[in-house]
């Protein structure tokens, strides 16, 4: 199909095009005007003044409408991945949790059939091979049974699925870190710190080693405060403050406005910059469903969790269990909270993570030769329509 948006402001990467008109040939971007006249033998797609927007990219998702990608089926993947769409995002990294051997085996399996496969919805990027390899005291809301550090003997089977897995997490302070680190980035799998309670001098060392990605920044990791517990003198940064001061790291935020108070997206985001600081959502399986009990991760072993309040809580109320938000709400959550420009928090939400997870050649911007992935915004940046290759997938 060949089409024409038009009557919009169309947001590239360093330009805002009002009145311009994007032309498509199937999945492809073939032209960018500054100005729209009618081109035979293409559809025309009036955007009614709205934004026209990259496809949102999401690294770090769990689950939506009742699904999991832990439950490990097609149809669990496609669930999922049809009720993130409505919220913008138009590919994701399929994210995995704490979980037994065999059920992580099913949800590689899984990804591997979907990878970039039609699903109704956002497309399935990749895999985020995260957890089981997870420090203890910063596991968060994941199952505790199923924590370990990583062998060999185990992981040489989880990378005979590096052609999908895009990226995977460690807690750098657990034995045998380093080589799975090695071991994936061999593979051409790309690798993360996160729940983990690791010093600055640990991180440092991590990076030498390849680690290049911290997962939702001050969530579920250590910091001066947690490490002052169990050391007397002299203070001692962890994984907050190395995050914060390697420039080689890139990271992410859940802006869900529960998560992080504003003061906090807006440290983030000055000291990473939108190259660098990408917005997740690390949605569970609540997403689009009433408030409630839910287990997070698979349906055999998870962790029971309670939706209240727009977001995910351990079942005594006393800490947060991941996310209940679209990728739209994070993007309007950092437009508030920070005052950023919509250039860098669109950014944000589409080719800094498209960066981080080497898929930018393909997407995460509005340029020729990319994928016709959009999302019509309105002016106070609502979802009203999503293209995935061109197909529209979701109109309000």
């Amino acid at each position: 199909m060949k089409q024409v948006f038009y009557n919009g402001s169309i947001l590239c990467p360093y330009l805002l095009i009002r009145g311009g008109a994007v032309t498509t040939d199937g999945e492809r971007i073939t032209a960018i005007s500054q100005v729209y006249s009618e081109t035979e033998g293409h559809e025309g797609i009036d955007l009614e003044g709205r934004f026209l927007v990259p496809g949102f990219i999401d690294l770090h998702v769990h689950g939506g409408d009742g699904a999991d990608f832990m439950d490990g089926t097609e149809e669990g993947f496609r669930t999922v991945c049809r009720a993130h769409a409505r919220h913008g995002t138009t590919a994701l990294l399929a994210t995995s949790t704490v979980a037994r051997h065999d059920q992580h085996m099913a949800f590689l399996e899984t990804c591997r059939a979907l990878h970039e496969k039609p699903t109704g919805g956002a497309l399935i990027a990749g895999a985020h091979f995260y957890g089981p390899y997870f420090g203890e005291a910063a596991r968060g809301c994941h199952p505790a049974e199923a924590l370990r550090p990583p062998v060999e003997a185990e992981y040489r089977a989880y990378l005979e699925f590096a052609d999908v897995i895009r990226t995977a997490t460690v807690a750098p302070e657990l034995p045998g870190a380093e080589a799975f680190v090695r071991a994936c980035v061999a593979r051409g799998v790309r690798c993360n710190a996160g729940h983990s309670h690791a010093t600055f001098d640990q991180i440092a060392e991590a990076v030498r080693y390849g680690i290049r990605h911290v997962d939702h920044l001050f969530c579920a990791m250590s910091d001066r405060a947690r490490l002052r517990q169990t050391q007397t003198y002299p203070m001692r940064g962890g994984l907050m403050e190395a995050t914060l001061f390697f420039d080689e790291l890139t990271t992410e935020v859940i802006a869900d406005g529960k998560h992080l108070a504003p003061e906090l997206l807006r440290l983030a985001l000055k000291v990473k910059g939108p190259k660098r600081l990408a917005i997740v959502t690390d949605a569970n399986r609540a997403l689009d469903m009433p408030d409630g009990e839910y287990l997070f991760g698979s349906l055999d072993g998870g962790e029971p969790i309670r939706r209240v309040d727009d977001v995910g809580l351990t079942l005594d109320g006393l800490a947060l269990a991941s996310g209940v938000m679209g990728m739209d709400t994070g993007l309007r959550t950092m437009l508030k909270a920070t005052g950023c420009s919509l250039h860098d928090a669109i950014r944000m939400a589409t080719l800094t993570p498209a960066c981080i997870a080497g898929l930018d050649a393909d997407r995460g911007s509005i340029e020729i030769g990319k994928r016709a992935d959009f999302v019509v915004l309105d002016l106070q940046y609502q979802v009203k329509r999503v293209y995935i290759g061109g197909e529209e997938v979701f109109r309000e």
